[in-house]
């Protein structure tokens, strides 16, 4: 694309309050993104938000999904944002500003998603595990947590801040989508299973860590589809013993 910046999607996971969701879609408008995704969102917050000033096109033009996995599915770099207060995270935590140069080189060579969790309790563990990073607005200890409209309104601003994001040049390279890496995951998680190295009784565990592994492989495309046929073939061969 001409413009990277229309690479990015923001995905906002299970928003209730209307006003909110008014506020972050009149803030990509104001910034120029245009990709909007929701996952199961209060349906009275979507409705009663539709009438948000300057932003009414944008959510009419908004994709709705049931879960996380299928919003991202053709999303090569996944973003999670968190206040990260008295949680323990599996995940690399970066700033804002670091963050946001990191996604801006992205942007060129494919889709990103920036994840927003709802209001009360953000992302859930579960959805932290599609992320391949998380990233943090540093504000100070004592009042850590944002309005969700404001926290989109600053990581989008960071994200345009520099001029130069419109002009980084394609990446012959195309990386994975979030998509291919739960293939492979799930046919590993697989042949884990039928060769007794993963414990039934400690599978959703083991399956959250073996994701989360997948996604700090940073596979581009061609080797995620070499991969997928190796587990495939072991899998297979497995399940005929």
């Amino acid at each position: 694309m001409p413009d990277a910046l229309e690479n990015l999607c923001v995905i906002l996971v299970a928003t209730r309050n209307p006003l909110n969701l008014g506020a972050a879609a009149r803030a990509m408008s104001n910034f120029g993104f245009a990709h909007l995704r929701m996952v199961n969102p209060y349906e009275l917050a979507f409705r009663e938000a539709r009438s948000a000033v300057g932003a009414s096109a944008l959510l009419a033009s908004a994709k709705e999904y049931k879960t996380v996995p299928e919003a991202i599915a053709d999303c090569a770099l996944v973003v999670g944002t968190t206040a990260a207060r008295h949680r323990e995270l599996q995940h690399p935590l970066r700033r804002l500003e670091h963050g946001a140069r990191l996604i801006r080189k992205q942007l060129a060579a494919g889709r990103v998603a920036l994840l927003f969790g709802s209001e009360k309790v953000g992302l859930s563990n579960q959805d932290l595990t599609y992320c391949h990073w998380l990233m943090r607005i540093p504000t100070r200890e004592e009042h850590i947590s944002m309005n969700l409209g404001q926290a989109v309104a600053l990581c989008l601003y960071e994200l345009i801040r520099d001029g130069r994001a419109r002009q980084h040049p394609a990446d012959k390279i195309q990386p994975a989508t979030a998509g291919e890496l739960e293939r492979v995951a799930e046919v590993l998680f697989e042949g884990l299973r039928l060769s007794g190295y993963v414990n039934p009784s400690a599978g959703g565990a083991a399956e959250e860590k073996l994701r989360r592994l997948i996604r700090r492989l940073n596979l581009n495309a061609e080797d995620a589809a070499v991969l997928l046929g190796m587990v495939r073939q072991i899998a297979w061969k497995l399940r005929s013993l």
